[in-house]
């Protein structure tokens, strides 16, 4: 009788254990305003391409901003002062933009902002590169990392949607990206939103920047991550202090 007791104990522990696994949250990590959920790093290398985070859990969505790519590696998403955006592949030269929170994500950057202050960009500012420069000579004081928006006129863009064939494996960037679909824009009105931190590449920005972009075009039906930019007039936001 005490060897079935013992056993039945075992059983129940077990079970207890692998319960409190299967509900356990996602690991947050917060860094002042900002809250980070896993790591690019741990989808690129790893191949952490499942839900980490449901987008329906984040319960203040007053002035809330965030980006990542869909779980799967099958989207992007984007939210912009609490609307969500999700973004998919449906060919070479189209796309599809769902407004929807009913979406999971492998790593995401968020944060709650509803005080900006406004900066006209230089004509000379043109490049990613360039913003780049300029938030980070103007920020030396702000605290970070920090949500940042750029809103009007884009002479060209090239933004992507993540697009990985089903059951795929990944353990490299290259591997991530496969299907990744690119789409030139001229000529629109956007707003992009970022996330700067010199200190977590590999976490929610890449290797070789401080910053991540999704941009959404002013009709709402394009919508991506940033990999170039060419400014034409555009206003820089950034969180009050």
């Amino acid at each position: 009788m005490d060897r079935f007791k013992n056993i039945l104990g075992i059983f129940t522990i077990i079970f207890i254990i692998s319960c409190n696994s299967k509900t356990q949250k996602p690991s947050i990590t917060t860094y002042e305003d900002v809250k980070i959920i896993s790591a690019m790093k741990n989808a690129m290398w790893k191949g952490e391409l499942q839900g980490k985070i449901d987008l329906d859990t984040i319960s203040n969505k007053k002035g809330l901003y965030g980006i990542g790519p869909e779980s799967y590696l099958r989207g992007e998403i984007l939210i912009n002062d609490g609307k969500s955006y999700v973004s998919r592949v449906t060919s070479d030269s189209t796309m599809t933009v769902e407004k929807s929170f009913n979406a999971e994500a492998p790593f995401f950057v968020y944060a709650n902002v509803t005080e900006w202050i406004t900066v006209e960009l230089p004509t000379t500012i043109k490049t990613i590169q360039d913003v780049e420069k300029f938030i980070d000579e103007k920020t030396k004081d702000f605290k970070r990392p920090f949500v940042c928006k750029l809103i009007g006129n884009v002479k060209t863009a090239t933004i992507h949607i993540q697009n990985l064939p089903k059951d795929s494996k990944v353990s490299s960037p290259k591997e991530a990206h496969q299907g990744q679909v690119n789409y030139e824009l001229e000529n629109e009105e956007v707003e992009i939103i970022g996330f700067f931190s010199t200190e977590h590449k590999g976490v929610f920005t890449h290797h070789d920047s401080d910053i991540h972009l999704h941009l959404i075009t002013r009709g709402k039906d394009k919508m991506g991550h940033v990999d170039a930019v060419e400014f034409d007039k555009i206003i820089l936001y950034l969180p009050k202090k």
